[in-house]
């Protein structure tokens, strides 16, 4: 594996996906070591433009467009910050290609063929060393959306469809040693923190 390699975070809204991604740079950061990070939707000053619109949950955007708004943004960052820091610096991505699989293939139903052929075209064979993967059940999700104060497009699905994303996520995954997994219903902060840092510990 590269001295340098590309990280990812995964997992459904409410997991600590996002609590894990910055739980990671904060290390890296600690430890002085060279890297960038990223998120989907957003990344670079066009990709940001275009998460407003796919976060926006005022707009009622059809499954394609959706897709297809991932997309770009996807290419925005590739080309222009991720192709340039490949093997100089660890890169750090909040959801990439899983997320697009679990979302609009297992969620909204998108031919999976459209989906690998896409992202063949957009990344090539670009593909992460790890990815941390969050899970979350019923309970707790609803209840964490619930304590959230400004919801977007993504936060206002039905249940049954971050279960379908979620099972997405579990088929995905299933019996591949890149992907960790971290159960946010079980485990506390300091046991997450304790994970993640010593997975990075043996790879960096």
């Amino acid at each position: 594996m590269s001295k340098y390699p590309i990280i990812i975070f995964e997992g459904i809204e409410a997991s600590g996906k996002t609590t894990n991604f910055k739980i990671a740079a904060n290390y890296l950061k600690k430890r002085r070591k060279s890297f960038i990070k990223l998120r989907e939707p957003g990344g670079s000053l066009f990709s940001e433009k275009i998460r407003k619109l796919i976060l926006n949950k005022k707009l009622n955007l059809n499954n394609k467009t959706d897709l297809l708004l991932f997309y770009a943004g996807r290419s925005e960052n590739f080309e222009k910050i991720i192709k340039k820091n490949y093997k100089k610096k660890i890169i750090l991505i909040d959801r990439f290609t899983d997320s697009t699989i679990a979302y609009q293939h297992y969620g909204m139903k998108i031919d999976l063929k459209v989906i690998k052929m896409l992202n063949k075209f957009i990344i090539g064979n670009f593909n992460p060393n790890i990815v941390f993967l969050s899970t979350v059940n019923s309970k707790n999700l609803q209840q964490r959306l619930r304590n959230r104060s400004n919801l977007n497009r993504y936060d206002k699905f039905k249940l049954k469809f971050y279960n379908k994303v979620q099972n997405g996520y579990e088929k995905i995954s299933k019996n591949k040693s890149k992907y960790i997994k971290i159960n946010s219903n079980t485990n506390t902060i300091n046991e997450v923190k304790k994970i993640i840092i010593n997975k990075l510990e043996k790879i960096i």
